[in-house]
């Protein structure tokens, strides 16, 4: 015989189902059955009176009353008759023959008048929901002087009167009769939990190893056998992951020896054009080349220039791409390493008419630990950036405020703005942007890539939008370390 877990999904629900019908009748069964027990063991030991228990008590209390006569218009005969009554639910009301009350246990008054009373001698009304019995009082001479009013009711009655514990037993009463639908809440809720559990196992194995895989860890096994659908998808899961483990491992490895390669061939490159700088910078100085030669030989130190800064991007982009690289947290005044910043900024700023503003917000700490190099480079790269394309005449911002655990900048310039499709790959390596964002003598592609690197290092995020004014805001912020 199969186990549960190696039901199919389809069985397991048919038999969490058939199992909740069949203990909620169960269930019910019992507890009607008990209930008729406790009931029929009251009634056997008079615990409980029956519907007509009062009711089978007046013929006595008749004779009683036709014996007594007159006498018992006497309020002193209370005690007696109330001795004649057993139990709490049968009440009395005594009247003269102008039905005036003169004693008793039911206090309302039922008639009026002398005509009315005289005309319901020996019957049974209805008052108020109890029956009433009207017994006359007759003297000697065969004249009414009164009556005796017996109020009762049929209903099952606890021996001792108690309506409070009436009022419990209506209750039980209803939740009995309540209790099958209560019973199928409850296995409803039992038996789900139990498929619930079964079924969320192997589905938390696979989430966990989704994870996992997304962590570019497979060194893993999802621990779950079973002859049924979810088995299946365990071993399929199983199955996928060992074939991506190939997949994957043979692309780490080109990826990291082309992180390596990139590496070595930006460290190679340095040495030679070192040496052409060096000797152009040389041949500039020489005083026998003509004009023209030095143009020429200024052309060649100025892409010299631009190949040493793209092969220091290169180096810097493939040690970001190792995982070795900690953080290196000093505390520093933010304020005053912005506006030191900024200084430098305007230096370069003034070359093409930009105004730079600073504007801090006073909530952001005094003091806060950072990576202080990490922090400036992607502050010298955004800047540049907005150097390169805002033109001569316009306006760079940066702000600067508190968010909760994070410190929020932005950077906003004048210039072109970003296209639909900077929007979307602005950030990827090597991405040149459309002819919005160009200019041209063109750039690496690497500046916004390391930007966001260094950012994620940081612990917070980057995004870019372009102001409602025209030009581009770059917008990031970083975790608020605890120093």
């Amino acid at each position: 015989m199969k186990s549960i877990k190696n039901r199919s999904l389809s069985a397991q629900f048919r038999r969490t189902l058939f199992l909740i019908i069949i203990t909620s009748i169960l269930a019910s069964l019992i507890t009607y059955a008990g209930v008729i027990m406790l009931f029929i063991r009251a009634l056997n030991n008079n615990d409980i009176y029956g519907e007509n228990y009062y009711e089978q008590q007046i013929p006595e209390i008749e004779k009683y009353i036709h014996k007594k006569n007159t006498t018992i218009l006497s309020p002193s005969n209370a005690e007696d008759l109330n001795n004649m009554i057993h139990g709490d639910g049968l009440l009395y009301q005594v009247v003269d023959n102008d039905s005036n009350f003169l004693y008793g246990t039911y206090k309302k008054q039922i008639f009026e008048t002398k005509e009315q009373l005289f005309n319901k001698l020996n019957t049974k009304i209805i008052d108020s929901g109890n029956f009433v019995k009207i017994v006359p009082i007759i003297d000697d001479s065969g004249k009414i002087k009164g009556a005796v009013l017996l109020a009762y009711q049929l209903k099952l009655t606890y021996a001792n009167g108690n309506e409070n514990e009436l009022w419990r037993d209506d209750r039980v009463i209803i939740l009995v009769l309540l209790s099958p639908f209560i019973y199928i809440i409850g296995f409803t809720i039992l038996f789900s939990r139990i498929l619930a559990k079964n079924i969320n196992r192997p589905l938390k194995l696979l989430m966990d190893s989704s994870q996992k895989i997304k962590e570019k860890n497979l060194d893993f096994e999802i621990d779950y056998y079973a002859d049924n659908e979810l088995g299946n998808l365990c071993s399929a899961f199983s199955e996928m992951k060992e074939e991506l483990k190939k997949s994957l491992s043979a692309q780490w490895k080109i990826e990291q020896e082309r992180v390596e390669m990139v590496e070595a061939l930006a460290h190679d490159l340095k040495s030679p054009l070192s040496i052409v700088k060096v000797y152009s910078e040389a041949l500039i100085d020489d005083t026998e080349i003509s004009e023209e030669q030095r143009q020429y030989l200024a052309v060649i130190e100025a892409n010299v220039d631009k190949s040493v800064s793209l092969v220091q991007q290169m180096q810097y982009t493939s040690e970001l791409e190792k995982s070795c690289i900690q953080l290196q947290l000093v505390p520093i005044n933010l304020t005053e390493f912005l506006e030191q910043k900024v200084y430098y900024y305007e230096l370069e700023a003034r070359k093409k008419e930009i105004s730079i503003t600073l504007n801090i917000q006073s909530d952001i700490e005094e003091s806060i630990l950072i990576d202080i190099e990490k922090l400036e480079r992607i502050f010298d790269n955004i800047v540049s950036n907005s150097l390169q394309y805002t033109p001569e005449g316009g306006k760079i911002k940066i702000s600067a405020k508190a968010e909760k655990e994070y410190i929020s900048y932005e950077v906003c310039d004048s210039g072109t703005g970003f296209s639909a499709k900077d929007m979307h790959k602005v950030f990827e390596k090597f991405y040149r942007g459309d002819e919005a964002r160009q200019t041209k003598d063109g750039h690496s592609g690497l500046g916004l890539y390391i930007v966001k690197q260094l950012v994620e290092m940081l612990g917070g995020s980057i995004r870019i939008e372009n102001a409602e004014c025209g030009g581009a805001c770059v917008i990031f912020q970083h975790k608020i370390f605890n120093l």
